[in-house]
């Protein structure tokens, strides 16, 4: 047998992803202050893209409000295609005349107004800021300041208490009498129960420091806050053997205190969103309505096409570096135009697969799943998905993240029809806001009532959609 080198020609398919198409696709799946963001950084990196100056004309635009929105609808839309070709339909002329002027300029300013002082707000105070400063006051040394830096630094956001006596002991090398010492003075500052160990001890801490220190509600407390999670009075009132109604009394007191002392220092901190897309209802129907505002509207930089178009004696290196920019600027601008226009599209189709939705409610919401849209459409499955991934839209129904319109279905009881997952979540919603606080509904009761309304589901899945709505199972819901 013979050893040796050979050639063969073979012919294969292979998918390969161009740096452009992974450009139009990320786009595909970026929020929108994602978006601006990027586009902000492109910017920055790319001499070659500038922000285009926006001139409203109000004649046209009162003429034809929904110029923008109707040439989107109208375009044929295809799948991410990078065309590499950069039009050079510029106005040089002005261009040049505009930036090169020898004149005086002269610049009216506006007159600066004086400070408003009313337009700031303060910072609030966090929790180890507060502690830090009652610890200041509170007359101890520097050896036991230095203790008590230490344990406020192992508290928690709730302010509890996270390391231990010994841990303290060992990293600093104290005293343990000492410590000791400096746990229990910060346990007696504001707020009251902070630097507990255990909620047993933040709530003695507080029953402590409003004087209400009854026998019942320390035992209550101590032995039996199991019990008074599940709502168990009979354990409760058999162990201490007393009668239900001063069980009751004492619980009243006990839902006063606070478990989270640290809770009012936890910056709470709001976040807004701001819809991609606003649909309104007019006589001829739905109005879908693209948020362009504060998304820069982006061209090609015209005094460097101008110079790569008409300047010879542009070094060639130059010019291969002033092109490769153009071409990218190119990419972005096409990429971030096909992304609102897939974007609109799949709107346009969701408000025909959930018309019921816009006109009556929640409750009409149907079943979809992401292939119904991507055969509407003519797009692939995943193209969807990055379309509606962290999208909003203001609906006459209110904000909803466009994921939300795609959800399971639930079969009826009598098998005519299907209903949207996210409808039956409304049905449990509402079942459990109108039970008797005495006798909240169970999970297998709230199954029943479902299947008496035409609704087939399992008592599994009334628990897994009563988890995703974070409501207690019944034990926890029952008023005592």
């Amino acid at each position: 047998m013979e050893f040796g080198l050979q050639q063969n020609l073979t012919l294969t398919q292979q998918l390969v992803m161009t740096p452009q198409l992974q450009q139009a696709i990320k786009l595909l799946q970026l929020s929108r202050l994602e978006l601006v963001e990027m586009i902000q950084e492109e910017m920055k990196e790319n001499p070659a893209i500038e922000e285009v100056e926006q001139q409203i004309d109000s004649g046209d635009q009162a003429n034809n409000p929904d110029k923008e929105v109707s040439d989107i609808k109208e375009e044929n839309t295809k799948e991410v295609t990078i065309e590499e070709k950069v039009s050079s339909d510029t106005d040089w002329e002005s261009y040049i005349n505009e930036y090169n002027s020898t004149g005086r300029v002269h610049v009216e300013r506006e007159a600066r107004e004086s400070t408003n002082y009313e337009a700031f707000t303060s910072r609030e105070k966090t929790l180890e800021e507060h502690l830090r400063w009652q610890l200041m006051l509170s007359g101890l040394n520097k050896t036991e300041e230095e203790i008590g830096y230490m344990i406020i630094g192992n508290l928690d956001i709730d302010g509890y208490f996270r390391s231990t006596i010994d841990e303290i002991v060992q990293i600093g090398n104290f005293n343990i009498e000492s410590v000791k010492k400096v746990l229990k003075t910060i346990q007696g500052f504001d707020p009251s129960g902070v630097c507990a160990r255990d909620i047993s001890e933040c709530l003695l801490a507080q029953i402590k420091y409003l004087g209400i220190e009854n026998n019942i509600i320390k035992r209550i407390i101590t032995d039996h806050l199991k019990n008074l999670e599940n709502r168990n009075i009979k354990a409760i009132a058999k162990d201490l053997k007393i009668s239900h109604d001063d069980i009751r009394a004492a619980v009243k007191v006990i839902q006063y205190l606070e478990p989270k002392p640290g809770r009012i220092f936890s910056p709470d901190e709001s976040s807004y969103i701001t819809p991609d897309i606003f649909v309104y209802k007019d006589e001829n129907g739905y109005k879908i309505v693209l948020n362009d505002d504060g998304l820069p509207k982006l061209q090609i930089n015209r005094f460097y096409k101008d110079a790569v178009a008409k300047n010879k004696k542009l070094p060639k290196d130059t010019k291969n570096y002033l092109n490769e920019k153009m071409q990218s600027a190119s990419w972005l601008i096409k990429s971030i135009h096909q992304r609102q226009k897939t974007i609109y599209l799949v709107m346009e189709s969701i408000i025909k697969f959930q018309q019921e939705f816009f006109n009556k409610g929640i409750a009409y919401l149907k079943p979809l799943i992401l292939k119904d849209v991507a055969l509407d459409i003519e797009m692939h499955e995943s193209t969807i998905s990055r379309v509606t991934t962290n999208k909003y839209a203001y609906t006459p129904q209110g904000l909803f993240e466009l994921k939300y319109f795609f959800n399971s279905a639930i079969k009826r009881q009598s098998g005519d029809g299907e209903l949207a997952s996210e409808s039956v979540k409304v049905k449990i919603q509402l079942l459990v806001k109108n039970e008797d606080p005495d006798h909240p509904l169970s999970d297998e009761k709230i199954a029943m009532v479902l299947k008496k309304a035409n609704v087939n589901i399992a008592r599994r899945t009334v628990a897994k959609y009563r988890k995703v709505l974070k409501i207690l199972p019944s034990n926890k819901r029952k008023q005592l």
